[in-house]
């Protein structure tokens, strides 16, 4: 960035104020990026050069016990990333159904048996909440399937990205964005799932993220308005994995605007 460019960081999370460097050509706006072209009209801003866009969970995020994101610790089930936000972990698993629990654990989390957790918590929940990791994990402890690591994982991911609506808010990022990109102008997205990287890997070649089938006579097919910079996601090397094992499931995707 050159010294008459501006970068416009977006972050919902308020501890993220506490990582900005002291730069006048930095603006931050503390609001979901889903509220992008609003917010870029507010400061008079027509059109972008690049969007870099970093997905999921901050480090911070996962080592606060208190934000409830990690399987390490135990705390409230939180889970939000907005703290303004009213509905938790808790509440969602507190008011959901069966039927919609289950989607949101096959969806969000491709747990392989998504209906059976679903139907053991909406049935604990109706006379016991929970509201703790720790009590959640000890209700759902005798039907662990593999790995009790990586099936709380999934399970804690799908409720996530449930709580924070992170689907929506990633296809509201990529509509926007093809909005208020210049032509030439880059899209960069870092994924962290294989749910968020097919989305993206679709809308950048479609243009349509939702992967709807093309009707053979009248045609559904969009316009896709990102060229794909290369087919496959950049992948961290090892180096990097071996530094910041964080990274490992990290995918990057770059599209440039037509």
């Amino acid at each position: 960035m050159g010294n008459n460019g501006k970068l416009i960081a977006f972050d919902q999370d308020e501890d993220a104020k506490n990582n900005l460097p002291a730069d006048t050509r930095i603006l931050f706006v503390p609001h979901n990026f889903k509220h992008l072209s609003k917010f870029l009209r507010l400061y008079n801003i027509q059109a972008v050069d690049g969007i870099l866009a970093d997905l999921g969970v901050s480090s911070h995020q996962f080592d606060e016990p208190s934000r409830g994101f990690s399987i390490r610790f135990d705390a409230p089930l939180d889970m939000r990333m907005d703290q303004s936000s009213s509905l938790t972990a808790a509440d969602l698993i507190k008011q959901s159904s069966a039927s919609q629990l289950q989607l949101i654990f096959q969806e969000y989390g491709e747990v392989t048996n998504a209906k059976t957790l679903a139907e053991l918590l909406a049935s604990h929940s109706s006379h016991t909440a929970i509201k703790t990791i720790a009590e959640l994990k000890a209700v759902i402890a005798p039907i662990v399937k593999g790995n009790p690591n990586k099936y709380f994982a999934q399970v804690f991911q799908a409720l996530r990205m449930a709580i924070n609506d992170e689907m929506g808010v990633l296809l509201e990022l990529l509509k926007q964005s093809a909005e208020v990109l210049r032509p030439g102008g880059r899209i960069a997205i870092i994924t962290f799932h294989s749910i968020e990287d097919r989305l993206v890997k679709h809308y950048f070649k479609s243009g349509d993220a939702l992967e709807r089938e093309v009707d053979p006579v009248y045609g559904t097919s969009t316009a896709a308005p990102f060229h794909p910079v290369s087919k496959k996601p950049i992948e961290p090397s090892a180096e990097e994995m071996r530094k910041n094992p964080r990274s490992r499931s990290a995918r990057l995707r770059v599209a440039e605007k037509k």
